[in-house]
């Protein structure tokens, strides 16, 4: 024998030995894509949504027994099945999630999978407190804790609470589901500490929101300030502060910038990112408007209702800041 026949037989048994083998995991991979229909308390349950199922402790675990059998959800990607305790949903790009309690109450109040949350993208998962719990969506993420309730979260105050650490940071749970407001033309939502709320605007025409803007505000009042307003034009780092000064404030603050400058961020966060230019910049704005609020009419706040601040302003120092002559020219708004 040749060694070109040889070559030639060693070559097509490795192909029918590759054959072989490509056969046995074709038959494989047929056999095993999801688990086969099962016959529960006396309601069909199969695929991902009975391993879902069976990974929750079946009958036994929080779903309990099935309602129904495998159902075609409304927009007719997904399917379902109800059972005692909650629901499991299933599509091919989020897979099979259960939902339940205060959590699936919420979500079906918004629409369930046709509303704005979407379908579920995860199980419910506790949180870092050990307490509250959360489930992702397509759409966003509804929070739950025992003192709150379950709420969602989404969009662009989503985004800016995260920024400030989520239910762990500066803002807490969120206490409220998003809400209107028509005299700021914005959305918002109500948070844990310090009765703290979240908004959203397109656009007021109001300081920082002239376009789209974010931002955070506080009412729970001293007694020199009975409101803090953060408003950050969205897409940029600049940063509105308006405090709004209660008439002891107007009075107080003129002669103690730095016991109203902590009365005034009692009431809510310290805006992220900002710079010790910034920051100096707005210290000096602040003890202008604080120094000059009744200089020229007595009774009347020259300054406005409230202290408007703004990053981007410079930083002119304090003795520029809290000169009367320099105020008669630019009345706390240099540059």
């Amino acid at each position: 024998m040749t060694p070109r026949t040889k070559l030639l037989q060693r070559t097509t048994r490795l192909v029918q030995v590759v054959a072989v083998a490509l056969t046995a995991l074709a038959a494989l991979l047929a056999q095993a894509p999801t688990a086969a229909a099962a016959d529960i308390c006396g309601y069909q349950v199969g695929g991902d949504i009975l391993i879902a199922y069976n990974a929750t402790g079946g009958q036994g675990g929080p779903l309990g027994c099935p309602t129904t059998n495998e159902l075609v959800t409304p927009d007719g990607t997904g399917r379902y099945n109800h059972f005692t305790g909650g629901s499991i949903y299933w599509t091919a790009q989020t897979g099979a999630h259960p939902v339940w309690g205060a959590v699936r109450d919420k979500w079906e109040a918004l629409g369930w999978e046709t509303g704005k949350l979407g379908y579920p993208t995860s199980d419910e998962l506790t949180n870092p407190d050990g307490t509250g719990k959360r489930q992702t969506f397509q759409g966003g993420t509804v929070y739950w804790h025992p003192s709150y309730g379950a709420h969602p979260v989404w969009g662009k105050i989503g985004e800016l609470w995260g920024q400030y650490g989520w239910e762990g940071g500066a803002f807490g749970y969120p206490t409220s589901d998003e809400q209107w407001d028509e005299n700021y033309k914005s959305i918002y939502q109500r948070y844990s500490k310090n009765n703290l709320v979240l908004f959203w605007s397109a656009g007021n025409g109001v300081e920082g929101c002239t376009g789209e803007c974010v931002g955070y505000s506080g009412t729970t009042g001293t007694d020199w300030f009975r409101e803090l307003r953060v408003e950050i034009p969205y897409g940029t780092s600049n940063v509105v502060v308006r405090a709004f000064p209660t008439e002891a404030g107007f009075i107080n603050a003129r002669t103690d910038f730095q016991g109203g400058w902590y009365q005034m961020w009692s009431l809510a966060p310290y805006p992220n990112d900002v710079s010790q230019t910034e920051h100096n910049s707005l210290y000096e704005q602040y003890a202008c408007h604080a120094k000059f609020a009744d200089q020229l009419l007595p009774g009347e706040w020259n300054t406005g209702v409230s202290f408007d601040l703004e990053s981007w302003r410079s930083d002119i120092g304090m003795e520029d800041a809290t000169s009367l002559t320099k105020f008669l020219s630019h009345i706390c708004e240099w540059d």
